[in-house]
């Protein structure tokens, strides 16, 4: 125990060694590359031990069970919030807010986001951390649109926007395989979410 400076005794600021931020991301890093390589199924906290060269006992102190690990690692690499969309037509919010989404999404490894699909139908506790995850993001859409154009939207307009845009885009790259360009951001704006969206 140390002394402070009046002579009281002072409490250790934390209990053993510190947390190491280095290991945290290379079992976080490790957990994303076994996971897009094996599946979430054949995904063990042994196989992430020896990818990221930390002990399975870090490990677990850290994440408890699989679920708890994916997730961490998965909300690490989840996509910022939205920025402040350009420019003030419904239209130009709309295409700013969906052009972001569409390089968020794309971004991710299709093999990654299959396997995350699998895992969720199997695995409820894994389910209920990344619908937590889903919904943090989806709250950060719907927030910038309604703050950039509330009275241009249809009641409701925000959540169909969240529910809608992230679903026809994960379809065109997990399901079409297809790039999200600037045509597809175009069509998917201008022929579908504008009409669902815009205040008649």
């Amino acid at each position: 125990m140390g002394t402070s400076e009046s002579g009281g005794m002072t409490r250790p600021s934390v209990l053993g060694r510190p947390r190491d931020s280095g290991r945290d991301l290379a079992i976080l890093d490790a957990t994303l590359a076994l996971l897009t390589e094996v599946g979430y199924e054949q995904l063990s906290m042994e196989a992430v031990a020896g990818r990221s060269g930390a002990a399975k006992t870090t490990i677990y102190r850290r994440y408890p069970g699989k679920a708890t690990l994916v997730a961490a690692a998965v909300e690490r690499r989840a996509p910022a919030k939205p920025p402040q969309p350009a420019g003030e037509s419904l239209r130009e919010v709309v295409h700013s807010l969906t052009a972001w989404l569409a390089r968020s999404i794309s971004e991710q490894d299709v093999g990654l986001l299959g396997a995350l699909f699998t895992g969720m139908r199997n695995d409820a506790q894994l389910a209920q951390a990344m619908r937590r995850i889903l919904r943090r993001d989806e709250n950060a859409m719907t927030d910038s649109l309604v703050q950039q154009a509330a009275e241009r939207l249809a009641p409701g307009a925000a959540t169909l926007f969240a529910e809608v845009a992230p679903a026809l885009i994960v379809h065109r790259v997990v399901v079409v395989g297809e790039p999200c360009d600037a045509a597809f951001v175009e069509h998917l704006v201008d022929d579908i979410l504008l009409p669902l969206l815009r205040r008649t």
